[in-house]
């Protein structure tokens, strides 16, 4: 089977990557080849172009080629999507778009979400945009029959990755470096939304499962794992998996989008709601998908991958003067006994 993964090296998509050519898949990989976090697995193709150059660009860096599976990591907006109808249109077997699950209605009208939950987020832009691909796509699956299956993950995670609610993606450790520095951390609200967390080996089972497989074109999937936590307990494993002791302040999420405009989008509209997902339909189509990494192993694989080079532990400083300000105006406001 012939694979194109545009981008791959990502944080999930470095899973997916692996998993790709342990099963013997030819894969191609199509991105900027920087150097990062997860390079280019040994085995791969890599094809080196910027897929913002528009699509003559891309078309002619792919001339003649024709894959089973395209997989577009890195679609974000409805220019994205025109211009994969214009590349793939007529040379795939099928076209994967990585949408999110933050595209599900906010606030969830139902505790339990699946396929079928609405999509409607008026809090973040990167979510309705993402709504706005789903339905490019989909009209061009029933009107001219353009082999799109959509996956909606939640928060993904890997070994260089700790998704904590409120914290730096670029720079995780920085939270981490607080908990055992004994600085106060922030848990947003009072701590009790449940959430869901998934590891990106686990994820790439149910994604690599779908490919090739007809009947999940014109599908739309979510991939998450079946655990489910609240926050307190998504920071205490993480504290219990450092040694620590560790002061948490819980801040309202609406007092901590009014300091930060971007918690709008990644609290009020996403982190600060419970969701529990019914992976049922993913069970079905993939008989195998299994999330066997649950969150007290994968906090500590992630903890052991930061432990294992110093240069890993970057930190966000303007992301700590931001927190200490939150904790202090809060503390202000509600006065410690």
């Amino acid at each position: 089977m012939k694979v194109l993964f545009i981008g791959g090296t990502g944080l999930i998509s470095s899973a997916c990557s692996e998993l790709a050519l342990q099963r013997g898949l030819d894969l191609t990989l199509l991105n900027r080849a920087r150097s990062g976090k997860y390079p280019a697995p040994a085995g791969a193709r890599v094809l080196t172009a910027d897929v913002q150059a528009g699509a003559a660009g891309l078309r002619d860096v792919l001339k003649g080629e024709e894959f089973d599976v395209v997989v577009d990591w890195i679609a974000y907006t409805p220019e994205d999507i025109e211009r994969d109808l214009a590349v793939f249109g007529g040379r795939c077997g099928q076209f994967v778009f990585i949408s999110s699950a933050s595209a599900y209605q906010k606030p969830p009208r139902h505790y339990r979400i699946t396929e079928e939950t609405p999509l409607e987020n008026p809090y973040w832009q990167y979510s309705r945009d993402k709504i706005a691909c789903e339905t490019r796509l989909m009209e061009a699956y029933r009107q001219g029959a353009f082999p799109v299956t959509i996956i909606r993950p939640s928060l993904t995670y890997g070994p260089s990755q700790i998704p904590l609610a409120v914290g730096s993606w670029q720079h995780p450790y920085t939270v981490v470096e607080r908990m055992l520095g004994g600085r106060p951390v922030i848990i947003p609200g009072d701590g009790a939304s449940l959430w869901v967390l998934t590891w990106n080996a686990d994820f790439a089972i149910g994604l690599l499962g779908l490919f090739g497989n007809p009947a999940a074109l014109g599908e739309a999937f979510h991939i998450t794992s079946d655990e489910v936590l609240t926050w307190n307990q998504i920071y205490a494993e993480t504290a219990r998996a450092l040694g620590a002791e560790v002061e948490f302040v819980h801040i309202p999420s609406e007092l901590l989008a009014a300091y930060d405009d971007h918690f709008t989008g990644s609290l009020i509209g996403d982190k600060a709601n419970s969701v529990v997902f019914d992976n049922s339909k993913i069970k079905r189509f993939v008989p195998e998908f299994d999330c066997k990494v649950h969150w007290a192993e994968g906090v500590r694989r992630s903890l052991a991958w930061f432990a294992a080079d110093p240069a890993r532990r970057t930190l966000d400083s303007e992301a700590n003067q931001r927190w200490d300000a939150l904790i202090a105006a809060y503390r202000r406001s509600f006065p410690q006994k």
